[in-house]
């Protein structure tokens, strides 16, 4: 058995060589972004108007003119207007671009207008007020989105401000899940009273859907032969390939076997851990990498969470941050020398801390248990009592 972190460290060491691709914008959500975006002109690209109301020259109004002509009315999306006579003003809408001959904007609440005059009834006018000046935010040239960056609604709207209607993103890896065992029968069926439904590859095909990738599915009986001949196609045509089931001890257990019979190279099996000790993990020589997880439903799971997911992200280069931690809501007793993946509900304290309450379940077969939990919260190795109050790295599933 290895530990948690040797185990990490040896799933992440094999990411694989995921390829870019070009996609519309408008697929790009939730894609990693694979190039560097700059601004293609100044941010905002002129002096932009940010309130309804009227453009003057301020120095006219520092010098005690308050009651001004309107010359004319500046329409967002209209060309440069520009102020003739320093001593009248223009209307102007939010959004417009800033006339020449004004340096400051008062919004019509300050205002009385009457026979096409206005007179400024505010007296605390600042100059250069309600203007958002050209390249305020950003110059032509800036780096304004980073390789790497998962996109989300905010990435997309810098997209289609700078023109860019295709970009460059990681490619998803093509994924096979697998459910293995003959107890298992669909969804569809009544189980007899030996049986179980499939939920663990329903489960795991869900959360890759989450991520953008639409996994094929297979079930394979415990027959050995069925196994390799099934597992020699599956490993040439796809990246991934994640199995639920089979890697224990038992009689019946043939992936392990299996799995090296057609050339995938055992790199571990068994973690210091629990739920998910006998995890299996491997590579074959033409690439593809194979995630044989047990087949106890909340084993499964927190396995895909703690180990698959920041794999992935890995592999497609996303940039990741820090690891949330919480702090335990309520004591925590465990003796086994092994790291112990917690199920929590989270909740926040009045003070802001992120508080994570221990929901009890029954062991890692206990799947609907899952539904009370929002995450699990990592307990090290190395100590028995975990006092509430102290703090543990956090996996959330929600």
């Amino acid at each position: 058995m290895i530990t948690v972190e040797e185990a990490e460290n040896i799933i992440r060491d094999h990411k694989l060589p995921v390829a870019d691709e070009s996609l519309p914008l408008d697929r790009c959500y939730g894609k990693v972004l694979r190039e560097d975006l700059f601004a293609d002109r100044d941010f905002p690209p002129y002096n932009r108007v940010t309130m309804d109301g009227i453009a003057i020259d301020y120095k006219s109004f520092s010098e005690g003119k308050s009651t001004m002509e309107i010359q004319g009315v500046a329409a967002a999306g209209s060309p440069q207007l520009a102020l003739a006579n320093r001593d009248a003003c223009l209307e102007v809408m939010t959004g417009s671009i800033l006339p020449t001959g004004t340096d400051t904007v008062i919004r019509y609440e300050d205002l009385e207008i009457r026979d096409n005059k206005a007179t400024i009834r505010e007296e605390n006018i600042v100059q250069g007020q309600n203007i958002h000046y050209q390249g305020e935010d950003r110059v032509k040239g800036d780096l304004i989105v980073k390789k790497g960056t998962t996109l989300s609604a905010a990435e997309i709207g810098i997209c289609a401000t700078i023109g860019k209607s295709w970009l460059k993103v990681s490619q998803l890896p093509k994924v096979m899940v697998i459910s293995t065992g003959d107890e298992l029968v669909d969804i569809d069926e009544v189980p007899r009273p030996h049986e179980i439904r499939r939920s663990n590859i329903y489960r795991l095909k869900s959360t890759l859907g989450n991520l953008g990738i639409q996994a094929d599915t297979a079930h394979l009986q415990d027959d050995k032969e069925e196994i390799q001949k099934k597992l020699s196609q599956f490993v040439k045509s796809y990246d991934v390939i994640m199995l639920s089931g089979g890697v224990s001890k038992g009689k019946f257990d043939f992936l392990p076997a299996a799995l090296e019979s057609v050339g995938v190279q055992k790199l571990f099996h068994k973690i210091k851990q629990r739920p998910g000790k006998p995890f299996w993990f491997g590579v074959h020589a033409d690439g593809c990498v194979v995630f044989a997880l047990p087949g106890n439903p909340v084993s499964s799971f927190m396995c895909m969470q703690r180990y698959f997911i920041p794999w992935l992200n890995h592999s497609l280069g996303k940039k990741t941050g820090q690891t949330p931690h919480a702090v335990l809501a309520r004591p925590v007793e465990f003796k086994p020398d092994l790291v112990y993946f917690v199920q929590v509900k989270i909740n926040f304290s009045h003070e802001g801390k992120l508080l994570a309450f221990p929901v009890e379940g029954h062991g890692s077969g206990d799947l609907a248990n899952l539904v009370e939990a929002d995450g699990f919260l990592e307990l090290p190795r190395g100590k028995n009592d975990f006092k509430s109050g102290e703090a543990y790295p956090l996996i959330t599933f929600r």
